[in-house]
């Protein structure tokens, strides 16, 4: 190493030369910036049409974010020990000391490094710190930063090596050295946006495999460094100009798809026009949602309007289903070289059909990597961490991914970024959630704000939710919503696009029963007379006790011929099952439940609210707890989904809805049924289904109204349910204390949507003035968060005989475990025996539990 040449980059003995990273990550901004749509969201947020000088000078910006690498005490980093007596130091903060000029030396630096300049180009804090905080997060200057400038032993000088570096800087970037009055934007927004590039920028930038190391200065390292940054940004898929030709004729629904032609819904999508950002479609469960928002990333990708595609799962094992459909449906529209779908889900490495492992210093196999495919290792940049995922060309992932780009956490302003790129999708929209519609809220506001493009998705929005998406200023009353077509598409200050769906070829009429019992053998029974009058039946229950207990109800009965098997036993579904497992189960399900090879006898498939989406399953019987109206339609959506022969006496969907046998007016006091009801038994205030009005109104459409033709009277069973009017009126013909129950849920959902504003990053404050909280860990993406990820030391064999390498615990059970927990765990009969600190856990056909009968709430 060099010992008076200032060091950007060290790994395994071996440095690469301040300036040169500087330029590495320049030259990387500089690609991004060139890309049409960047520079139409970096212009929407700024507010003005950006010149080459603007962009020249937002490099040099870009250039300077490692100046305090000058530093000695970072530099000594790389020095042998006892040449350096201080304290070794970072770059961020002493970044942001040579331009406050505090001591003689940093305004030798500063002065070197052209502050004034800088200052004529109308750089300010706020511009400079946005660039300085590359690292993911705001930062506060410090004293100590300041101190200890001065020369040091083996010959460094950082004074000598600022003018070092301000003289190569003016000679890459003469262009933002020339005489004019144009000067830097000053917008808020900008100013975040800035960071999230120059963000992006940095990890290109510092990415060996694009950047060899060069530790002596190079006067001419930049024009490599800008033809290695224009084809890494190709390479990875950032730019999309080649794959955009490539596409060109082909955004039609019949080459996306492989040949099939739209459905109403679908070609209501296909019809609306591009120009407006923000859309929302409405159509039942099954209908072909996920190919209509395939469908507009299509046609607004070939139009130049988006380069990339976000889209969003409610849940993990949503994203999991969806992302090889997404896959295929890329390869059809764009043919050869398609670019592979990302999935961006914690603890997963995949990209197409390739999965990679982790190996140490960050580094990644691929199970198709031969050695020999550099371009195709590169072109997995994004897929390599799931921080980095919102950068692919095409991502699927959960919805967590995307609103982490809203909230005061590390890297939000990378997320927002590379996702300001994006279609973003998000898939059934929640609307009873307070906190994620908040935060989901502000992630569309900022996204759209800056230009982007997205389309929120669901079966059973009320009016009330679609109004607040919008930002309408009222809501519309009761008859006016029922009255809304349905299917629809709406878009922000337009008409809704829709189709009456009396003319719906999708029509199902499905028999309600309301069964008067929650209890385990009452499901139990129900379901083993069906399955062995030959029908598949699917069993949905609001919490996973429940579901256990309906599953060993069933076996008690002598009816294990009839449940789900796996691996040559019975299993249930839930989420509390190792992921190589859940694969497994999701696999058995959709085996069990599809609409081919229906000559079989019945079945019965037991499970939770992972049944509800995502799956393709088609049951002949639905078997449920009673939940709000919006998710039992979505509930009801597995219910004969294709026209397909039914067994004799169930030519006819039938819904059976269990609800407490006293009603729910005990709900109404500290108590909790079967998910349903706000208390826990602990006093606190928790619940599933909280919302005890709702429900209320739920198990009367369902007594009232025997029979249910979907979708067309979708409408008026929403609304019905959850409008503001049906509500009050419920209250009023009941009596006061469903108003105080109603007041105590209003308030929590008041107090949970206060809670999300104050976590959102706002980029309408000057970037200077935004600070992370120091507890940022906490910050969740939802309210009902997953729970702590545990690891085996090495893979084992689980209950249904495949290697096991994880399990992810129940947020309630994760209170002091951290990801990661060092375990030592054991197998015997088939089951996994572990303990995490005070919790003994074991693992078997029935997922995770801890013993005894009250464990699994």
């Amino acid at each position: 190493m060099n010992s008076g040449a200032p060091w950007g980059k060290f790994s395994d003995g071996e440095s690469h030369h301040l300036a040169h990273h500087c330029a590495d990550v320049a030259a990387c901004f500089e690609a991004l910036a060139s890309l049409p749509t960047v520079r139409a969201r970096l212009e929407r947020a700024a507010g003005i049409s950006l010149s080459s000088a603007h962009i020249a000078r937002l490099a040099v910006l870009a250039f300077l974010h490692d100046c305090g690498k000058l530093h000695p005490g970072f530099q000594a980093r790389g020095w042998p020990e006892g040449d350096w007596h201080g304290r070794k130091h970072g770059h961020v903060r002493e970044g942001a000391a040579i331009f406050r000029c505090q001591c003689r030396e940093l305004e030798a630096i500063a002065r070197n490094l052209h502050l004034e300049k800088l200052c004529e180009w109308g750089v300010d804090e706020h511009l400079l710190f946005s660039v300085l905080a590359h690292h993911g997060r705001p930062f506060i200057p410090d004293g100590i930063a300041e101190k200890r400038w001065q020369s040091v032993p083996r010959g460094y000088d950082p004074v000598a090596a600022a003018a070092e570096i301000g003289e190569v800087m003016c000679h890459w970037f003469a262009a933002a050295f020339v005489v004019d009055d144009e000067t830097l934007p000053t917008t808020p927004d900008f100013q975040h946006l800035l960071c999230g590039l120059v963000s992006l920028a940095d990890w290109l930038g510092s990415t060996r495999d694009i950047f060899e190391f060069a530790a002596s200065l190079d006067r001419n390292y930049m024009d490599k460094a800008r033809e290695k940054a224009r084809q890494a940004v190709a390479d990875i898929g950032i730019d999309v100009r080649r794959l955009r030709k490539s596409a060109a004729g082909r955004a039609d629904f019949g080459t996306l798809t492989g040949g099939r032609q739209p459905r109403i819904q679908q070609q209501l999508v296909g019809a609306y026009p591009l120009a407006t950002p923000l859309v929302i479609l409405e159509a039942e469960t099954g209908s072909g949602k996920t190919e209509a928002a395939l469908w507009r990333f299509a046609q607004l990708f070939e139009a130049g309007l988006v380069d990339s595609l976000y889209f969003a799962l409610p849940t993990r094992a949503a994203a999991i289903q969806i992302q090889q459909r997404v896959n295929d449906a890329m390869r059809h529209l764009f043919g050869n070289g398609a670019p592979e779908t990302v999935l961006a889900v914690p603890g997963y490495l995949k990209a197409g059909e390739a999965e990679g492992q982790r190996l140490p210093d960050w580094k990644v196999r691929w199970d198709d990597d031969d050695g020999d495919n550099e371009a195709m290792l590169l072109a997995r940049w994004a897929a390599e961490s799931v921080k980095r995922a919102l950068a692919a060309t095409i991502a699927v992932g959960t919805v967590d991914q995307a609103t982490l780009a809203a909230l005061q956490v590390k890297h939000a302003h990378l997320r927002a970024a590379a996702l300001a790129r994006s279609l973003l999708v998000i898939d059934e929209v929640h609307a009873s959630d307070r906190y994620m519609t908040e935060v989901q809220k502000h992630l569309l506001d900022m996204h759209v704000g800056r230009g982007g493009h997205a389309m929120l998705m669901s079966a059973t929005l009320g009016s009330v939710a679609r109004a607040k998406w919008l930002g309408y200023p009222a809501a519309p009353t009761f008859k006016e919503a029922i009255e809304a077509p349905y299917p629809a598409v709406w878009g922000k200050d337009r008409p809704p696009a829709a189709h009456g769906s009396a003319e719906s070829p999708t029509e199902k009429c499905i028999a309600m029963t309301l069964v008067s019992s929650m209890a385990a053998e009452t499901a139990a029974c129900h379901a083993i007379n069906a399955a062995r009058a030959g029908a598949r039946v699917l069993v949905i229950r609001n919490t996973v006790t429940e579901a256990i207990a309906t599953f060993e109800a069933v076996r008690r009965a002598g009816a294990d011929e009839l449940l789900l098997t796996v691996a040559e036993g019975p299993a249930l579904h839930h989420g509390r099952f190792a992921p190589e497992d859940r694969r497994l189960l999701d696999q058995a399900v959709e085996a069990a439940l599809s609409p081919g090879d229906r000559a079989r006898n019945g079945r019965i498939v037991i499970g939770t609210q992972t049944l509800e989406q995502s799956l393709d399953i088609d049951a002949d019987v639905l078997l449920t707890d009673l939940c709000p109206v919006d998710v039992l339609l979505q509930r009801i959506g597995r219910l004969h989904r294709h026209p397909i022969p039914r067994p004799d006496g169930f030519a006819r969907a039938r819904c059976h809805v269990m609800a407490p046998e006293a009603g729910l007016a005990p709900l109404l006091a500290p108590t909790f049924i079967n998910g349903l009801g706000a208390w826990r038994t602990d006093g606190g205030f928790s619940g599933i289904y909280r919302d005890v009005s709702g429900l209320e109104l739920t198990r009367r459409l369902i007594e009232s109204h025997p029979e249910w033709n979907l979708p067309r009277m979708n409408r008026f069973l929403v609304e019905s349910a959850t409008h503001p009017a049906q509500i009050e009126a419920l209250h009023e013909e009941l009596g006061g204390d469903w108003q105080i129950y109603w007041n105590t849920v209003y308030g929590k959902d008041v107090a949970d949507a206060g809670a999300a504003r104050g976590v959102v990053l706002n980029t309408d404050t000057p970037f200077a003035d935004v600070l992370f909280p120091d507890n940022e860990e906490k910050i969740r993406t939802r309210l009902s968060a997953e729970g702590a990820r545990i690891a085996f030391p090495a893979p084992l064999i689980g209950p249904f005989g495949i290697k096991i390498s994880s399990l992810t615990l129940p947020a309630h059970w994760s209170r002091g475990i951290g990801n990661g927990e060092a375990v030592e765990p054991s197998v015997a009969a088939g089951a996994v025996y572990l303990t995490i600190g005070k919790i003994d856990l074991y693992y078997d056909r029935r997922g995770i539990m801890k013993p005894g009968p009250a464990s699994n709430v």
